[in-house]
């Protein structure tokens, strides 16, 4: 990497979690980066992950023009889409727009994958981490993931995810809110449910509840079976609601009451197209 970054889109962004977004006027300030170190057959941003559609280079202080400009348009946060491959730059970037006056919060939007020293290099930058949590089989993030990416043998998908969110754990706890219920500081894990995988999603729930059971949980189901899904017959379908209820119920058997989930008739709503202008919105641009 050099002193350039790859962003495939910036702007409004109101898909996230609720603490996140704000009101209608508000949102988060998306901002989503090109590439990725996690290459999932079921990327639903696979058009900017691995195909590298519609992405662009930037300069480092251009990327800081790009927070404070989302800053003056009201968003509430500045949400960094699958930033790990560009920390470097991201940084510094950060740096500057904080220098500039830069003073809503950073999130680090990742894929929970990712070398802890990244992690703590970003200490004291990133306000909020955002970690997905994939897997608790690495076999499964073998096959699924880390397959695209040529490795040989198993790379050790579990530890590398626990040690990375440990780190954040340490560094910004639990999520805090302030007085309008915006998030300001903590930790949230999202989790998707894979179907005729429950089994892995208990495990990963498992897995946060030995670092503790307050933490926010983002519990997703808003699988699709894009991209290269189709080439695995089991995660070939949407998740049904027999599957959902299985996990949720087996949270809240671990005590763990904290975060959100979705419905499972939104999935639809999740697949952005960036081809578009403004890649979240199923109508025709105008």
């Amino acid at each position: 990497m050099n002193d350039k970054i790859k962003i495939a889109w910036f702007g409004k962004h109101f898909g996230e979690e609720p603490p996140f977004v704000g009101n209608e006027k508000q949102g988060a300030g998306g901002i989503f980066f090109a590439g990725c170190n996690l290459r999932c057959c079921f990327c639903q941003n696979y058009q900017i992950s691995q195909e590298n559609l519609g992405d662009k280079f930037y300069s480092i202080e251009e990327l800081s023009g790009i927070m404070i400009d989302l800053q003056s348009q009201n968003c509430v946060c500045i949400d960094l889409v699958t930033p790990t491959i560009w920390y470097e730059q991201i940084k510094e970037a950060i740096l500057i727009a904080k220098n500039s006056g830069l003073t809503i919060p950073i999130i680090w939007n990742s894929n929970g994958y990712e070398d802890v020293d990244i992690i703590k290099d970003m200490n004291g930058l990133v306000d909020i981490y955002l970690p997905d949590f994939k897997y608790s089989n690495n076999n499964l993030a073998f096959k699924y993931s880390l397959l695209r990416q040529g490795y040989g043998g198993q790379a050790g998908y579990v530890k590398t995810a626990i040690t990375a969110i440990k780190e954040m754990y340490n560094q910004v706890g639990l999520l805090k809110f302030d007085k309008n219920n915006l998030a300001k500081t903590g930790i949230v894990i999202r989790h998707l449910i894979l179907p005729n995988n429950i089994e892995n999603s208990f495990g990963v729930l498992d897995e946060i509840a030995k670092i503790d059971r307050n933490i926010h949980v983002s519990l997703m189901s808003q699988y699709n079976p894009v991209y290269n899904a189709k080439n695995f017959e089991e995660i070939n379908r949407k998740l049904t609601q027999e599957e959902f209820n299985k996990v949720y119920d087996y949270q809240l058997s671990l005590g763990m009451e904290n975060g959100w989930y979705q419905e499972l008739d939104s999935s639809d709503c999740f697949v952005p197209d960036f081809e578009r202008i403004n890649p979240f919105i199923v109508a025709p641009d105008i």
